[in-house]
C-alpha cells in the first residue's frame, strides 16, 4: 500500500504491513491476532484513539454500505460503540510525522497545548 486509506473488515494474512509505505489502514480483529500477523518492522499499529481517525473509519465503512449494502458491514456500524474496540489502526512509521491528524487525541491535546 502506497497511499489511500482502506477499511478491511475480516482477517488478514502473515506480513500484513510489509512494504506499506503510505496510505492508512483499519482492520477490524475480533479474535485479536493482529498482532502476531503484522510486520512491525515499517508500520506502527494501535487500537484508535482519536476522534478524528475514528471518523474517518466511520465514513468508510458508510461508503462501503451505500456502495454493496452489505449487511455484515451494516451490523458492525449499527453496533458501533461495542465494535470499535475490535479496529486497529496501521501507519506507516515515515508517514507519521507527515500526518494532517496525529493518531492520538492525546497527542493532539499536547500539541494544542504547547502551541497556547
Amino acid at each position: 500500500m502506497t497511499g489511500g486509506r482502506i477499511a478491511i473488515l475480516g482477517k488478514v494474512g502473515d506480513n500484513f504491513g510489509a512494504g506499506m509505505t503510505g496510505g492508512m489502514a483499519f482492520v477490524y480483529d475480533v479474535d485479536d491476532v493482529l498482532p502476531i500477523a503484522i510486520n512491525d518492522e515499517s508500520v506502527v499499529y494501535q487500537r484508535l484513539a482519536s476522534s478524528y481517525w475514528e471518523g474517518v473509519l466511520r465514513g468508510l465503512i458508510e461508503e462501503h454500505i451505500r456502495e454493496t449494502q452489505s449487511l455484515y458491514a451494516n451490523n458492525l456500524f449499527a453496533d458501533w460503540d461495542q465494535v470499535k474496540a475490535k479496529f486497529w489502526q496501521i501507519c506507516p512509521k515515515e508517514m507519521i510525522a507527515r500526518l494532517d491528524h496525529p493518531l492520538s487525541d492525546k497527542v493532539a491535546a499536547a500539541s494544542d497545548a504547547k502551541r497556547a
